[in-house]
């Protein structure tokens, strides 16, 4: 599970690389499709506002 991993102690790098491969392989033995929660609307709107907040701080308006 990801608390696995997250809550490790690792002693160097390959050992959490092998258990993020690990992870992952477990993971994978039953994918599930990925369910979008949100329209393409509410995406776009959200991601438009976004870009008005950054223009407006930027000074672009």
């Amino acid at each position: 599970t990801t608390k696995r991993i997250r809550r490790g102690s690792y002693s160097s790098v390959d050992d959490l690389e092998t258990a993020i491969f690990d992870y992952l392989a477990q993971h994978n033995e039953k994918p599930k499709p990925f369910r979008w929660t949100k329209s393409a609307e509410d995406i776009l709107g959200s991601e438009r506002s976004a870009l008005d907040a950054l223009d407006e701080i930027r000074g672009n308006r």
